[in-house]
């Protein structure tokens, strides 16, 4: 009975990999496609995000069922409980690289700020960096590397505050920039939100190994 949790237990583990990964890609495709005011590469990530939904409420399905069906030990039902809710998160966070693809397609023709959007790919490289780096930690259940990974977030929150700066002043020097400085502020404020959901999924690979509900950022 153990043996058969453990391999549809691994088997949804595998899957909330799978699924980390496009997610990650997707939000390397959406800050691609917003500095290089790559429409059909938005169009690609907002397509793509069919399937991750789809995903999302299948493992959450297919983890109700195993718990009933095998009715797991406490540190089991937490590893499951913890996957729910962070492949929640991933969800959220795809939702953020839809919403930057839909930028790009507003900013479309507008004024350029170079500048900025070095910075926002700066960013996005951090971003992408921790969910890379968090997946990881997830499967082997790294606390100590969660807690590294949450110290992160502190630069993509410098980033967010920097760019606001770096905007206004680009906008006062150059009015007609103003529609897609407004564009840059709301990107860099998903890929903040991103890099808060990562940190939710650290506080999960924490609950998953100790029990306790965390607040690590």
């Amino acid at each position: 009975m153990k043996r058969i949790f453990d391999e549809e237990l691994h088997g949804l583990y595998t899957r909330f990999m799978n699924m980390g990964t496009a997610v990650n890609d997707a939000v390397a495709k959406s800050v691609k496609g917003f500095v290089l005011h790559d429409v059909s590469l938005a169009k690609e990530v907002i397509d793509a995000d069919v399937a991750i939904n789809e995903e999302e409420v299948k493992i959450e399905k297919d983890s109700f069922t195993l718990i009933a069906l095998q009715q797991p030990v406490s540190s089991d039902l937490r590893k499951i409980v913890a996957m729910m809710k962070s492949t929640n998160d991933l969800e959220r966070i795809a939702d953020h690289a839809v919403s930057i693809s839909n930028a790009t397609i507003n900013v479309k023709g507008n004024e350029r700020l170079l500048t900025i959007e070095g910075k926002l790919e700066e960013m996005a490289s951090v971003v992408e960096d921790m969910l890379s780096r968090v997946l990881s930690a997830y499967v082997t259940v790294d606390v100590d590397a969660a807690r590294q990974i949450v110290l992160e977030d502190e630069k993509v929150d410098n980033y967010l505050t920097q760019i606001h700066h770096e905007v206004v002043e680009g906008i006062v020097e150059n009015p007609s920039a103003a529609k897609g400085g407004v564009e840059y502020v709301l990107v860099a404020g998903y890929l903040e939100r991103i890099g808060d959901y990562i940190t939710n999924i650290c506080e999960r690979i924490v609950y998953m190994e100790t029990g306790q509900i965390l607040t690590l950022n």
